[in-house]
This record gives C-alpha cells, sequence and structure tokens, in this order.
C-alpha cells in the first residue's frame, strides 16, 4: 500500500494547527518536526520504551507508531500542554519534588503516563503504578524516585482537584 499526502488539521494542547505530510508519518515526527513539540522524545521508534509518549483522547499512546492519519479528529496532549515552569501541573510538580530524573530522557513518558493513570484512577496502588509504567524505560536507574513522584502527583492530585 502506497501512502498519500494529506493536509490535516489537529488539535494539540487545545490549539489546532494544520500540518502537511504521508498519511502514515509517525504522529511523533509531526509533533516534533513540523510543531517544534520536543516534550515527546524519539527513543527506539518501535513503541516500546515510552519516550515518545503522549495522551490522545484521555489514553497514554505511543506517537513513534501513531500514524498522523489516525490523529485527525483527536485531542493530543504533549508535555507542553501539561504546565509551564511557572506553574507546573502537580504531576510534573511531583517528579520535581521527588527529584525523579537524572538524564531526563525518559520523564516525558513517565509523566504522560502517570497523567493519564491518574486521570483513569485518582488514587492508584503501588502495584497499579508499577504496572502501568512497566512499559517505560529508565536506564538511569530512578525508578524508585519516579514511584514515589507518582504516589505524590496523586495525593497532591486529590487534595487539589487539579485536572
Amino acid at each position: 500500500m502506497i501512502s498519500q499526502h494529506i493536509t490535516v488539521a489537529l488539535e494539540v494542547n487545545g490549539q489546532t494547527s494544520e500540518v502537511s505530510a504521508m498519511a502514515d508519518t509517525p504522529l511523533l515526527l509531526v509533533l516534533r518536526n513540523d510543531l517544534q513539540l520536543n516534550g515527546p522524545k524519539y527513543g527506539c521508534g518501535l513503541g516500546e520504551c515510552g519516550a515518545c509518549t503522549v495522551i490522545i483522547d484521555g489514553v497514554a499512546a505511543r506517537s513513534c507508531v501513531f500514524p498522523l492519519s489516525g490523529a485527525v479528529g483527536r485531542k493530543i496532549v504533549t508535555l507542553e500542554g501539561l504546565g509551564t515552569r511557572e506553574a507546573p501541573h502537580p504531576v510534573q510538580q511531583a517528579f520535581i519534588d521527588e527529584q525523579a530524573a537524572q538524564c531526563g530522557y525518559c520523564l516525558n513518558g513517565m509523566i504522560m503516563a502517570t497523567k493519564a493513570l491518574l486521570d483513569r484512577n485518582p488514587s492508584p496502588s503501588e502495584a497499579q503504578v508499577r504496572l502501568e509504567l512497566a512499559g517505560n524505560l529508565c536506564r538511569c536507574g530512578t525508578h524508585i524516585e519516579i514511584l514515589r513522584a507518582v504516589l505524590r502527583a496523586a495525593r497532591l492530585m486529590n487534595v487539589d482537584g487539579s485536572p
């Protein structure tokens, strides 16, 4: 099957942008190259590591294997859509507070997967968090800090009612 060139409107972080690319272009490339959103990272390119995770219609999705054509008409949220330096989202703040980063490459995926989890389940158990993040790879060994950050984010979001 030969992919065709398409021009589509994408809703990303609450804003609509028109992009033009091949229909099977990975969403990750469109986000990074066309929309200059660098939160999602290119990791494995196979949907295995989680570095490219975004939220599509409330569900964590691997943007490196998600075709542009499948994103049309859907609400996409990237790391840039969560919070700002001045006002981080509670998930971002929890990762800062727990110092849950070394190199930072996995953080996009960890944070986005956490946001999707807490939207579905505001009070996950440690076992549920571990299961949810099992497909997100961190080679620096900050797994304990990441786990603490997710549980802290759940407490923060339950206290202040943040989205």
